[in-house]
């Protein structure tokens, strides 16, 4: 049973007031807030367990180690990976992505081979790809997304050409919240010999993934959308695709061995995990996996569903309101503009004096503005414990700012 309320009392940050206001929190897209069995165990971490893992010998290395590694299962289980040598662990999705090109993609790609991209994809999953074009004359191939906003697999699909070697998809758009149903893009690129990337910073903080049954090989996910903290992350890495790649970064728990000859590697996953880690940023994303698997994912989506149809209804009663992406089943992210109004930034700045906290911006997605024929939008992202009222509260800022614009 999913408890709304016990969930809300979990967050401290959702009991303080802004502008005077209780705080409605919409910008869970851009960072979730954490909850209290995070912040204990960051500060637990940091107060009373602190030290460096791995080769330390004495008590707190060890007992640092044992929990900074048991983080590993806990991804591997939440992602529902078939081992945890799959997992490797970043700073987020971006070097998750980084990793990627430098790992993978600059020793197997050559010029005129094609990458394939879809116009709403963020900035993280474009420019790693745009440094090898620059650099290696790889070239990118874009889809279109439909006019509600949707994905289909199949322009994906026949966008495969005898140069694809990479098709690199958004799971859950960030700015529209379309859900991408990615299997069958990893089914058909498997069955051509094309490397499959899929951005899970969205999708995964919303609903279970599984990323055996997406058949995918690469799957970067963010622990500061996740309830975690900030500098925390992960990647599963398909086994195979591990043993085609080399080190993206050098140094510390990455070597076996270092001679004035030469290096051998250490065995994935500590292949690709250089220099001391983010230690109590991935503690604290463990506890914050812990939490929602607790819950339950099936929960969460079954309650955010809600939401967001409840929050649907109430926008088309606002006939002034022009919401970016109407795709079926999108998860509650809302992207939107007021006529009439200025820009983004003002509608943000007024829902903020009522305590709305939402982004305004392009939001790490120029193709897609472009596409939209828009320069920036408003965002509200729900989450897990945003309520029915939070929609309340936000139309009827909403009906404020337009009011102020008319």
């Amino acid at each position: 049973m999913f408890d709304i309320d016990k969930v809300r009392a979990d967050f401290p940050i959702l009991s303080r007031e802004v502008n005077g206001k209780p705080l409605v929190y919409l910008d869970s897209g851009a960072s979730a807030q954490k909850p209290q069995v995070v912040i204990d165990a960051i500060s637990r971490a940091y107060g009373d367990e602190y030290s460096n893992v791995h080769r330390g010998l004495h008590f707190l290395s060890n007992l640092a180690t044992e929990k900074y590694e048991g983080v590993r299962s806990k991804v591997a289980r939440f992602l529902n990976a078939g081992s945890e040598e799959e997992i490797v662990f970043t700073s987020g999705t971006t070097e998750g992505l980084n990793l990627v090109s430098y790992g993978w993609a600059v020793d197997n790609l050559q010029a005129g081979d094609e990458i394939i991209l879809s116009v709403m994809e963020h900035h993280a999953n474009i420019v790693p790809w745009h440094f090898l074009r620059e650099r290696q004359g790889v070239v990118l191939k874009w889809v279109d997304i439909e006019p509600d906003g949707s994905l289909d697999p199949q322009r994906v699909i026949d966008a495969m050409g005898p140069r694809t070697r990479m098709v690199c998809i958004t799971h859950m758009s960030n700015v529209l919240g379309t859900v991408v149903d990615v299997k069958p893009i990893c089914a058909a690129a498997r069955d051509r010999g094309i490397v499959s990337v899929i951005d899970g910073s969205q999708a995964a903080v919303h609903g279970p993934v599984d990323v055996q049954d997406l058949g995918v090989d690469f799957y970067p996910i963010t622990g500061h959308k996740l309830y975690g903290p900030s500098g925390s992350g992960a990647i599963y890495i398909r086994a195979e695709r591990q043993a085609e790649m080399r080190p993206f970064l050098g140094g510390g728990d990455m070597i076996r061995e270092v001679t004035k000859e030469g290096i051998t590697w250490n065995d994935p996953p500590m292949k690709f995990e250089a220099g001391t880690p983010g230690i109590v940023s991935i503690i604290g994303m463990g506890v914050a996996l812990d939490y929602l698997m607790e819950l339950g994912m099936v929960n969460i989506a079954a309650h955010e569903a809600e939401v967001a149809a409840y929050a649907t209804k109430r926008f088309k009663g606002l006939n002034w309101l022009q919401i970016q992406g109407k795709a079926p089943g999108k998860g509650a992210i809302y992207s939107f503009t007021i006529e009439g109004a200025g820009h983004a930034h003002d509608i943000s700045t007024i829902l903020d004096k009522k305590g709305v906290a939402v982004r305004a911006g392009q939001h790490c997605a120029g193709p897609l503005m472009q596409h939209l024929g828009v320069n920036a939008t408003c965002r509200a992202s729900f989450a897990m414990y945003n309520t029915k009222s939070d929609v309340d509260v936000l139309v009827d800022a909403l009906e404020l700012a337009h009011d102020l614009f008319a």
